[in-house]
């Protein structure tokens, strides 16, 4: 605060800034009457000489602590106090010691100003306006407000954090850069990558972002190596990310100069992570690869040849011929039989008779001789295919039926059932009155059953086949059938039996 007095020259304490003004004697008595009234003139009311600023400007560094001071004389005739309140930018980080005084006519007192600013964004860099306005108590309408400049320091505080520290991947990863400017300037920013070799290759987007004092910005960082790793353990790949500022448009020198003023805690040290590169076919997989290799080779050197062997016999069993059943030849000499026929042959039977009719001759050689004869028995039979054909409309069913001829015997051992035309239905198929199976018609295309034991069928008794058609199915043609059409084929020994 500038303190005018006319009684005597007043002197300038440390961190004030005091004007002194001889009044003439005609303004004397005007003066006296304005200081009675306690009131102070300002340095504008002094005339022409009056110095400029009213409180020395200062300068101050966010986080530390500087001080001025300004003198308060009380130059009137009563008590005052004088209330000190500290306005402007500076207001929130800046105290008055002391806020209040009160002084005696002719005495003074120096207030120090403390300017304490905190280490924040907030606190902008460059020069911010300072007030502080004395009230008088017992004149509040004189209030005086007096002026300066602080200039607020700049300081570069960066925080940057990489997430995540470790990342897995067979060629490349994906980083983030989450970077904060805690300092109160702008800034434009950049990222160099380290790294021990140089096998990995830096991507940043945006690369060079700026930001405002306490502005954030996330940057992707994309790391990716130049080969992959076929087998084998996964291969860690360490690195270092640092935030360093872009000086755009500045010279070297000036650079330089910023840096010699930048803070020590502004130094950042570089980030540290890893990116590590799994191998394409991992321990696990060779482990099951290599199983399966030592099977296959057992398979076959092994189990291959035996099931071959096994089949090869299975067959050679299933086409040996199998003896006649005894009881079958009634008691007849080997190479007779009886019937209507005469003739020599194998087994007795006549050339050109029909399978399984005997014949009145003779042993193999011709002529009669011990064992011939007559006699009521079964002659030797022979295989025998039978095919059953039924044609069914869509909604209706249908029999298709095989008879066993007069004094015959049909042993079933095989039976194919073909539904080429995948027809939908219900397929029935009996021997006599034993019913045998019944199968849905678009579960199969080709459906077969074997018997090791052959199924007898009397004379005179019957294979069946009842179809009952859903839907006509669609042939090789590729136009869809009018009706269902299903084919049976039955096989087996037809032997004949004479009373």
């Amino acid at each position: 605060m500038v303190t005018y007095h006319h009684k005597r020259v007043g002197h300038c304490l440390p961190g004030t800034t005091t004007a002194r003004v001889l009044p003439s004697r005609s303004s004397l008595s005007r003066r006296a009457r304005f200081y009675r009234r306690g009131v102070t003139p300002s340095a504008a009311s002094s005339g022409a000489g009056a110095p400029g600023p009213d409180i020395p400007a200062v300068t101050v560094t966010p986080g530390a602590t500087a001080t001025t001071s300004v003198t308060v004389r009380n130059d009137s005739d009563i008590v005052e106090a004088y209330s000190l309140e500290i306005v402007g930018d500076c207001a929130p980080w800046t105290t008055a010691q002391p806020a209040r005084v009160s002084l005696y006519p002719g005495t003074s007192e120096t207030v120090t100003l403390l300017l304490q600013p905190p280490r924040s964004p907030e606190v902008r860099a460059g020069d911010l306006p300072l007030g502080v306005r004395v009230l008088p108590a017992e004149h509040p309408e004189s209030v005086r407000v007096l002026e300066t400049t602080v200039h607020v320091e700049e300081f570069r505080e960066l925080q940057t954090e990489v997430l995540p520290r470790r990342r897995r991947g067979w060629l490349r990863g994906r980083y983030r850069l989450a970077v904060r400017n805690q300092g109160n300037s702008p800034r434009q920013v950049a990222f160099t990558p380290g790294q021990a070799g140089e096998e990995l290759g830096f991507a940043f987007n945006p690369a060079s972002p700026g930001l405002e004092p306490g502005e954030s910005v996330e940057v992707g960082l994309r790391v990716r190596t130049g080969k992959p790793v076929w087998f084998g353990a996964p291969v860690v790949w360490p690195f270092t990310v640092d935030t360093v500022e872009a000086g755009d448009g500045e010279t070297a020198g000036q650079r330089q100069r910023e840096t010699v003023r930048q803070d020590v805690t502004a130094v950042r040290p570089p980030l540290d992570a890893e990116f590590v590169q799994i191998p394409i076919f991992p321990k696990w997989l060779l482990a099951v690869l290599a199983a399966l290799l030592a099977l296959l080779l057992a398979w076959f050197a092994l189990v291959r040849p035996a099931v071959r062997s096994a089949a090869e016999e299975a067959a050679t069993e299933a086409v040996r011929p199998r003896p006649t059943p005894p009881g079958e030849d009634g008691g007849q000499a080997p190479g007779s039989g009886s019937g209507d026929g005469s003739g020599t042959g194998p087994g007795g039977q006549e050339s050109g008779a029909p399978p399984g009719a005997g014949g009145d001759g003779t042993a193999p050689g011709g002529g009669s001789g011990p064992g011939a004869g007559t006699g009521t028995g079964t002659g030797g039979g022979g295989q025998s295919s039978q095919t059953i054909d039924v044609q069914t409309s869509a909604g209706d069913t249908a029999t298709g039926v095989y008879e066993v001829p007069d004094n015959s015997v049909f042993r079933v051992t095989d039976v194919v059932i073909a539904n080429f035309q995948g027809d939908e239905g219900v397929l029935t198929f009996s021997f006599g009155d034993r019913k045998i199976t019944t199968i849905a018609l678009e579960t199969f295309r080709n459906q077969d059953y074997h018997w090791v034991t052959p199924i007898e069928i009397p004379e005179n008794d019957t294979v069946t086949v009842e179809v009952t058609c859903n839907t006509p199915g669609t042939p090789a043609t590729g136009r869809r059938a009018q009706e269902c059409h299903e084919v049976l084929n039955v096989s087996g020994v037809l032997s004949r039996t004479t009373q």
